[in-house]
């Protein structure tokens, strides 16, 4: 009962599916091989394999004759071995037993040799023929072999061990399987491409959501395994977008609602006697609303929102540079006039300020350089600064993070600031990496691919 059981679950299995598709692939290809070489055989047969009688061997054979039925006996095995050629033997007998033939009921030439008599000019000549299966089993030199009487009673025998006429065996072997190579190809590629188009679509989808959360769910299509592949995709993606919206609403909140002690906390430092400490209290108190305006612009960041678009992204550059320009800070730049990508440019921009702030900040001698290449463009900030030390390279990405030597209160900064340049890069679906310079200073670079 059991294999009944699973030979009828096997019956009801879903058609589509990839394995499914590679058993069909190979039945076709397979069909379509054959189908090619018959219809190779059925078209090319003529000039692949054309018939005795249409390749002009029957009359060279009925010349070769008449001329050594009308040779003197004295010179018939000369002119035999002289006309014989790679495509058959000719050979002179005086008697019809030096040919030891086997003996047939019927060794008649019936295909042509009505032809070959007419060729002959004698009606009444003897005409046997004989082919590799007449010969017995065990028998030696087995081939094709005619032979033909002479008016004397002498005989002239032709002879080759295989067909010679045509195509040889090699050529048609070689048109034969490049038939079946060709099938399979095309064959292999219309279901390949069947199988590829929804995982093309597939991978396409999950690189949108790799640098937009906010991207449509994939549409299910494909074999059955495809479709299951997508749809838990999809429900993933469904789920990360839930957990992404609600994380951002709820840190947002928090940090919306520190505000209100904030206030409270400066409103009764006022009635503080002592300046000092009432100073102090001012001090902290204004740090802690830097950072929570900073976290609520994190969270609220509605470049995140913003939906993917093909803009300059030397002219973005140029704009950041030269506003730095104008607040009185020269920025060199190295690159190209223009240069167009497919992103979203107010993430980006923020991005480029931040870099670029930083080298001023904590450096000196701030400079940008912008690299394309096939397959990704490279934007390096550059500065003469102290740099910073190998260990720290990727803590100062973390939120919140901020070097000893950074904390200054009169920098501003709360330490999200490159956690959100890359977090913007890696939306982008690129790398944001700290090197220091061998001259001193710090190397930012930013790689965003594209394609």
């Amino acid at each position: 009962m059991s294999r009944v059981r699973r030979v009828l679950e096997s019956l009801h299995r879903p058609r589509d599916t990839v394995a499914g598709w590679i058993a069909l692939t190979t039945m076709v290809a397979m069909v379509t091989a054959l189908a090619l070489n018959g219809l190779f055989g059925l078209l090319a047969g003529v000039w692949a394999r054309p018939p005795l009688m249409e390749t002009g061997l029957m009359e060279r054979l009925a010349t070769i004759t008449r001329i050594l039925d009308s040779a003197a006996p004295g010179q018939r095995p000369g002119i035999a071995r002289a006309a014989s050629e790679p495509a058959f033997t000719t050979e002179w007998l005086q008697h019809y037993e030096d040919a030891r033939m086997p003996r047939l009921d019927d060794p008649e030439f019936s295909v042509g040799s009505e032809f070959l008599r007419r060729q002959l000019r004698n009606p009444t000549a003897r005409i046997e023929a004989y082919q590799p299966s007449d010969w017995p089993q065990e028998a030696d030199g087995k081939g094709y072999a005619l032979l033909i009487g002479l008016t004397d009673g002498s005989w002239v025998m032709f002879s080759v061990v295989t067909r010679s006429w045509g195509l040889d065996e090699l050529p048609r072997n070689l048109i034969v399987i490049a038939l079946v190579v060709l099938s399979t190809i095309v064959v292999a590629l219309v279901a390949t491409r069947h199988l590829a188009s929804p995982l093309e679509r597939f991978a396409q989808g999950a690189r949108r959501f790799g640098t937009d959360f906010r991207a449509p769910p994939i549409p299910v299509e494909g074999p059955r395994e495809i479709r299951q592949a997508i749809l838990a995709f999809n429900a993933m993606q469904a789920q990360l977008q839930h957990f992404i919206n609600d994380r951002t609403q709820m840190l947002a909140a928090i940090s919306h609602d520190l505000r209100a002690p904030l206030t409270r906390m400066r409103l009764r430092g006022e009635f503080i006697d002592d300046a000092e400490q009432q100073s102090k209290l001012f001090r902290d108190v204004d740090e802690m609303q830097a950072m929570v305006n900073a976290a609520l612009e994190f969270f609220r960041d509605d470049a995140r929102l913003e939906p993917a678009t093909a803009f300059d992204l030397a002219e973005l550059l140029h704009t950041v540079i030269d506003d730095f320009k104008d607040s009185g800070t020269e920025v060199p730049f190295s690159g190209p006039c223009r240069f167009v990508y497919l992103g979203r440019p107010i993430g980006i921009k923020r991005m480029l300020i931040n870099l670029v702030e930083n080298a001023i900040k904590y450096g000196h001698a701030p400079s940008v350089q912008m690299k394309t290449g096939p397959d990704r463009v490279e934007i390096r900030v550059l500065d003469r600064g102290p740099g910073i030390a190998p260990e720290h390279h990727e803590a100062v990405f973390k939120p919140f993070f901020r070097l000893e030597g950074s904390r200054n209160k009169n920098t501003g900064g709360v330490g999200l600031g490159l956690s959100a340049a890359r977090a913007t890069v890696l939306e982008h679906g690129g790398a944001l990496t700290l090197r220091n310079r061998k001259q001193g200073g710090l190397e930012v670079r930013v790689v965003l691919p594209f394609g």
